[in-house]
């Protein structure tokens, strides 16, 4: 069972979510489909189709322990393994996940792929693929990624760029190198960048033409930077519209919808939220972009219900075949997962 706590201090039930969410568009005017809004229309969470989670977290304490997760008074500081995943996504037509790495200590990067390519080998699980922890600039990355290289589970590697590394990491001779070697492996890496700093990004992508690239959360925007009037924003609206536009333009790197409710609430996400998913829905094009649930991180702000249910009304006036292709088809495209 999830922990109750934590739902309960960190999202709305289900029904002041609904009524919530509708009233506040109502009052505002806003109508983030071209369409009314109901609570009835936003209850729903038949997305018309089956769904690929491409950015599910799991972890048992029990095999590794995330450093970023140590403390007591971290909600997320408890196992959230396979169990709860499939509580957390019952009844919403998940058929395939793909695992995205958790940060571990790099010592522990073996043992948490090792780990999730036995679930993926397990035909009773949704988890079918992985995008695992690396550190491309390492001196023995090539030795890391030789030791994965041609596992049929194992599509990319991503190592998380909005912590401790400074601005301008990923630029590093060492770590281009180690890009480019990824794209000679056939294998992608997933960019999870602070805002700030997706120009970097973009010259990254320039520099590695034969890599693939995956944008994670939408580019890790604030949604309150685009409210009008918004004192001392954290960063620069437009300058990150220009960046996703010149990602847009880079036909080896995909958007993944995921990881933007967390500087929001559920009362206010369909508004908050349709402006920043609209631009990289826009910015990407129909056949560019994938659904990430960000379980469990999204429990800070929402339910992986909530979610789908958030995203759902954004996108419903947009043609029911680019629906599609965003909740499932360009995932098994792209992650190769018709085999």
């Amino acid at each position: 069972m999830l922990n109750s706590a934590l739902l309960n201090s960190t999202v709305c039930s289900r029904r002041q979510f609904l009524r919530r969410t509708a009233v506040g568009l109502s009052a505002a005017g806003l109508s983030v489909t071209g369409a009314s809004m109901s609570e009835r229309a936003l209850a729903s969470t038949d997305v018309g189709g089956p769904i690929v989670d491409t950015h599910q977290h799991l972890w048992d304490l029990q095999i590794v322990r995330p450093p970023w997760l140590r403390g007591e008074t971290n909600p997320l500081n408890r196992r959230y393994a396979m169990p709860e995943y499939l509580e957390a996504t019952q009844g919403l037509n998940v058929t395939r996940a793909i695992y995205a790495e958790v940060d571990v200590d790099p010592r522990d990067h073996v043992v948490e792929a090792e780990h999730v390519i036995d679930l993926c080998r397990n035909p009773q699980y949704p988890t079918a693929a992985a995008v695992i922890g690396g550190r491309p600039a390492a001196p023995d990355f090539s030795e890391y990624v030789a030791r994965f290289q041609g596992n049929p589970f194992v599509k990319g590697v991503r190592q998380v760029l909005h912590g401790g590394t400074p601005a301008g990491y990923c630029l590093s001779g060492a770590f281009v190198q180690g890009i480019r070697l990824l794209g000679e492996a056939r294998l992608s890496f997933d960019l999870c960048l602070r805002p700030k700093e997706l120009g970097d990004g973009v010259e990254l992508v320039r520099r590695c033409p034969a890599t693939r690239f995956v944008l994670d959360h939408c580019g890790n925007p604030d949604p309150r930077a685009f409210v009008s009037g918004e004192a001392n924003p954290s960063h620069d609206p437009d300058a990150w519209k220009r960046n996703i536009e010149a990602y847009g333009k880079l036909e080896n790197v995909i958007c993944k919808i995921s990881g933007v409710t967390g500087r929001t609430t559920p009362d206010r996400a369909a508004s908050e939220l349709a402006p920043v998913i609209n631009h990289c829905l826009d910015a990407f094009g129909p056949d560019r972009v994938v659904f990430g649930g960000d379980w469990p991180v999204c429990l800070r702000s929402a339910t992986f219900r909530q979610w789908v249910q958030i995203l759902g009304q954004i996108i419903a006036t947009r043609p029911a075949a680019d629906r599609r292709k965003l909740w499932h088809d360009n995932a098994v495209r792209w992650y190769g997962l018709e085999a």
